[in-house]
């Protein structure tokens, strides 16, 4: 049976956030469930925002009705945000002031955009993370004609392939030496620059940006670290993400280095070592496999940390820890990717048949990550060599 637990206050009304209320109902939790979001629309969906949302393709990126949180008896709150918490008092101070009592709180604020100096406030200069982000883009893109993305992450990647769907000259701007380097490796990143230049994108990597080049406070170009200058006339900036972790200095809750990714330090159910905090999805370091404490910015691992905290919260029992998984659609291209690629050090390159390739990454012999390109099957069937640590031939 569940244990008692009383008032239950989530900080974070995205993906995870959700996820945790939800499964804190399924799993017999009947007591006080407060919702705390920073923006004013009630959660919605993320993924669409690089791609389908953006494109114009579809408005509907909620992921409840506002029926769903009556009938659950969520309260949520949204157009606020958490400014600072006294863990001995068990007390969450808002933005307006006042103050709000738990007896378990989680954390879910995700993640803030890294923003590059001096970019900001100039028109056509745009970040994605939240729905107004992607708003402003996609009011923007109907006029543009000439893009330049700074970072050739996943959502610089992503954006690349919408943009080019609708008709715009697009140039990724990556200081490393491929697209997804950082996430994937050059061996893969470089598989994944060849379909985006097929698909007509220029590719400036190993390079950085020095400046902009207004006119009227509107972007006109970007000029790079060579000094050479490319034409634009919508610039997006997407050089990555850091936690939202502001509001707890001086808690005394136990935070990653920045070198380590930061985050929220917990164990393997989300559980921190302050009482009564917990941490989920983008924001939380949970412990891997090789002894490491490592955020996991996924979809699908936002859901799966919400099944396991909600079921350890309650004192009930735990479901098997899953293995991290994401995708990224890039035009006819599907990336999917299980495990943690930065675990690794070696990629081996199994398949490369132009824009199906399947690659494994091993950590000391044993297959820490496994990624694919348009390669489903031979993906997903890797799942249980890969929750066995197994060592690969």
């Amino acid at each position: 049976m569940p244990q008692v637990v009383e008032h239950v206050l989530i900080v974070g009304a995205g993906l995870a956030g959700l996820r945790t209320a939800e499964e804190l109902r399924n799993a017999g939790y009947e007591g006080e469930l407060v919702l705390i979001g920073d923006e004013e629309r009630a959660p919605y969906d993320r993924p669409p925002l690089s791609k389908q949302y953006v494109r114009g393709e579809t408005d509907d990126t909620c992921l409840r009705d506002p029926e769903f949180f009556a009938e659950q008896r969520i309260d949520l709150r949204t157009g606020t945000h958490a400014t600072g918490v006294d863990t001995a008092a068990r007390q969450v101070t808002l933005s307006d002031g006042s103050r709000i009592d738990y007896g378990q709180l989680v954390i879910a604020t995700g993640l803030r955009p890294r923003r590059i100096p001096g970019f900001d406030g100039i028109r056509g200069v745009h970040v994605l993370r939240s729905h107004a982000d992607a708003a402003g883009l996609r009011e923007h893109l109907a006029t543009a004609r000439t893009a330049v993305i700074v970072g050739a992450g996943f959502i610089g990647c992503e954006l690349a392939a919408s943009f080019r769907s609708r008709g715009l000259e697009v140039t990724l701007v990556e200081p490393q030496a491929t697209p997804l380097a950082a996430a994937l490796g050059e061996q893969v990143g470089a598989l994944v620059a060849r379909t985006h230049r097929e698909e007509g994108v220029v590719l400036r990597c190993g390079i950085g940006v020095k400046n902009l080049v207004t006119e009227d406070d509107s972007v006109r170009g970007v000029q790079l670290s060579d000094g050479s200058v490319l034409d634009a006339d919508l610039v997006v900036v997407g050089i990555g993400s850091v936690p939202a972790t502001d509001w707890l200095a001086g808690s005394g809750i136990p935070l990653a280095m920045p070198g380590d990714g930061g985050g929220v330090l917990t164990d393997e159910t989300g559980r921190t070592s302050v009482d009564g905090v917990w941490a989920v999805g983008d924001v939380a370091a949970w412990p891997h496999r090789v002894g490491r404490n490592k955020r996991v910015e996924h979809w699908t691992n936002a859901g799966e940390q919400a099944t396991v905290l909600a079921a350890a919260l309650l004192g009930t029992e735990q479901p098997p820890a899953q293995v991290p998984y994401v995708w990224s659609d890039q035009y006819d291209l599907k990336i999917q990717v299980l495990g943690i690629p930065a675990l690794a050090d070696e990629v081996r390159i199994i398949e490369d048949k132009g824009r199906k390739f399947l690659a494994h990454y091993l950590r000391a012999g044993t297959l820490v990550a496994v990624v694919g390109g348009s390669m489903a099957g031979k993906v997903m069937k890797m799942r249980a060599q890969l929750a066995g640590a197994q060592p690969v031939a």
